[in-house]
């Protein structure tokens, strides 16, 4: 009689386990190889060649390395436009320039950005010089490669537009050139009266009848007074008037009356008892009138032999 011993019945099971765990790992390993997957993509295992050889397909080109046992551990993926799920570089298609705020004054500087907008929507921002700068139209001095716009003196906010070229893109933005300084405009400037208002009546610089001194309607009063009483430098019949007169049945009251009268500036009527002296002082005790542009101030302390009056006014 024959008996098995049982160590060897055991060692045979020991052995046919750990050939079946071979087995599990070597098909692990063969559809690992088969499905050539990574990170970045998967590839048919239909497609692939075990032994380690260059494979293709419409899509793609895989190049193994040939190591023993048919082990790829280096590939070259190969894009190609047309496929689902592929990554496809986005295609620029315009640009666009801003600023901020949109306005400056005059003779100050404001930088001019760039950004890409491409076919997904996307944004890129461009450095400004890569950029091509341009004025277009309105008052600005220069404009740099960098981008940075310097405006001119104005008479009165005014528009400006620059240009921006990228390659084959190109797109403009709108600017204001604020009038900061009211007095500084070409051959007006520090001249006492504010640009705007010499534009007004005489055009643009140079024109000598637009000078504080001059009075081109001849009608007694030069441009600096016209300007802060705010009359019309070119019309004779636009004057300031004053006048001063009793006031009937009141003979320590005295009515003075002017015209026309504007609002934003201030009129203050001063008194003195000697011209040759020059000193002016405030009217204080007095009772003010206004109907429509004409306004009367009555001294109600009109005694003495004579007393002056003047009005002064003042723009803010």
């Amino acid at each position: 009689m024959k008996f098995s011993s049982p160590f060897v019945l055991r060692h045979s099971f020991v052995i046919r386990i750990w050939a079946f765990v071979i087995l599990i790992a070597n098909t692990l390993a063969l559809q690992s190889l088969q499905a050539g997957s990574s990170l970045n993509y998967t590839l048919d295992p239909s497609a692939i060649d075990h032994g380690g050889l260059r494979s293709t397909s419409a899509n793609y080109t895989l190049n193994p390395s040939n190591m023993p046992g048919g082990h790829g551990t280096s590939a070259a993926y190969t894009l190609r436009t047309g496929f689902a799920g592929q990554l496809a570089d986005a295609i620029a298609t315009a640009i666009d320039l801003s600023a901020s705020p949109l306005t400056l004054n005059e003779g100050s500087t404001r930088q001019i950005s760039a950004t890409l907008i491409f076919d997904d929507l996307s944004t890129q921002p461009l450095a400004a010089t890569s950029v091509s700068w341009s004025i277009q139209s309105g008052p600005l001095s220069s404009i740099s490669t960098s981008g940075l716009v310097t405006a001119a003196a104005v008479y009165q906010d005014t528009a400006a537009t620059v240009q921006g070229t990228y390659q084959t893109l190109t797109d403009t933005l709108n600017l204001t050139v604020l009038n900061s300084a009211p007095d500084n405009f070409g051959t007006y400037a520090a001249d006492g009266i504010d640009d705007d208002w010499q534009v007004l009546y005489f055009n643009l610089p140079p024109n000598a009848n637009a000078a504080p001194g001059a009075d081109p309607d001849f009608d007694g009063q030069d441009n600096t007074f016209e300007f802060m009483a705010g009359v019309i430098p070119t019309n004779p019949t636009s004057r300031f008037l004053l006048s001063v007169a009793l006031v009937p049945g009141q003979p320590s009251h005295f009515n003075i009356t002017f015209s026309p009268r504007f609002a934003g500036r201030t009129y203050a009527v001063q008194t003195s008892l000697n011209l040759q002296a020059l000193s002016w002082t405030p009217l204080t005790t007095i009772i003010t009138t206004d109907v429509a542009l004409q306004r009367t101030v009555t001294d109600t302390n009109a005694t003495g032999l004579r007393k002056f009056y003047r009005v002064e006014i003042s723009r803010p």
